[in-house]
């Protein structure tokens, strides 16, 4: 019963972690089209904003309950907000404006789930099965095969730029946020964990957009802008955080993190789904592989050796 319960748990974590990354993958889309128009910080502050809003009238009850919670794990919660909120999504806005897609994916895809599965290693104390790490390669080169189109003269070529040292420290601190996540103190609610995280995560931005704000001046309001904000506010921001932290709870945050290889997949798809983009035999090989390795990943080798000798 017991090992049932926990196939199940892995089950709705995977579930949930899909989801994510494909709500996740269309910020990369409403990013890139917002990128002329809305100025990085104005975009992240804006954004999580408008998801701090959403969350207010359902949580305001639970904040004032808990706030004891908040006091007593203060520090936490700061790392949480500044980490998830105030940084992640602010450098990946800002490296898009000086490096290129490719850099930017290569860099978000690969790194930051390698750098959550050493540090869960490290502060967690999760072990690193041989599974996951074959998984994680298999993963890599996918996302590899997908980012180079085929041609290892890309990948060569390939050199940094202020960008993508921007990039680097979004991986890096997603990657925190991941391992944070996991120790969510167990009295307070989830709803109220995001709640709290966006609110601090927004008002540790306030400074810093007013000070873009004085010197690049506002953005044009008008309904495409509305709609990308909404968009990062509400579903890449309330609705994946909330699926996200769930698959943490039930994957743990070095397997969790795994997931976020299917981001730019998922980005590829909606491109040619929304960008009118065509998609290759490179595209479908890529996913392939993206897929075999979160597979083997979450491989219970125990479990699946018991189960081929029961029958």
């Amino acid at each position: 019963m017991k090992k049932k319960y926990s196939q199940n748990k892995i089950l709705v974590g995977v579930v949930l972690a899909i989801l994510a990354t494909i709500i996740w993958s269309g910020n990369f889309i409403i990013a890139r089209s917002a990128k002329d128009t809305i100025p990085p910080v104005s975009l992240a502050f804006y954004r999580w904003l408008t998801a701090t809003l959403i969350l207010l009238p359902f949580t305001w009850q639970l904040f004032i309950k808990e706030f004891g919670i908040l006091k007593t794990h203060f520090f936490y919660f700061l790392l949480v907000a500044v980490t998830g909120v105030s940084m992640f999504n602010t450098f990946v806005y800002i490296a898009g404006h000086t490096t290129e897609a490719i850099n930017m994916a290569l860099l978000g895809t690969t790194t930051s789930p390698i750098i959550s599965v050493i540090l869960a290693r490290i502060f967690l104390k999760e072990l690193i099965p041989g599974t996951r790490i074959i998984g994680m390669l298999i993963c890599i080169a996918g996302i590899l095969l997908l980012l180079s189109k085929g041609d290892l003269n890309i990948l060569l070529s390939f050199s940094f730029t202020e960008g993508d040292w921007w990039m680097l420290a979004a991986a890096f601190t997603f990657a925190i946020y991941n391992v944070c996540a996991k120790k969510k103190p167990a009295a307070m609610s989830s709803k109220n964990f995001l709640f709290t995280v966006f609110l601090i995560g927004t008002i540790i931005l306030l400074p810093f957009y007013l000070i873009e704000l004085n010197n690049k001046g506002s953005f044009e309001i008008n309904g495409t802008n509305l709609i990308a904000i909404l968009y990062l506010g509400l579903g890449a921001s309330v609705i994946c955080f909330l699926l996200w932290n769930e698959s943490i709870a039930n994957l743990g945050a070095g397997r969790a993190s795994l997931f976020g290889n299917l981001i730019p997949v998922f980005s590829s798809i909606e491109a040619v789904l929304f960008l009118n983009e065509k998609i290759s035999i490179t595209h479908l090989i890529s996913f392939i592989l993206v897929v075999i390795g979160l597979l083997i990943a979450n491989l219970n080798i125990k479990s699946f050796i018991q189960a081929l000798n029961k029958k």
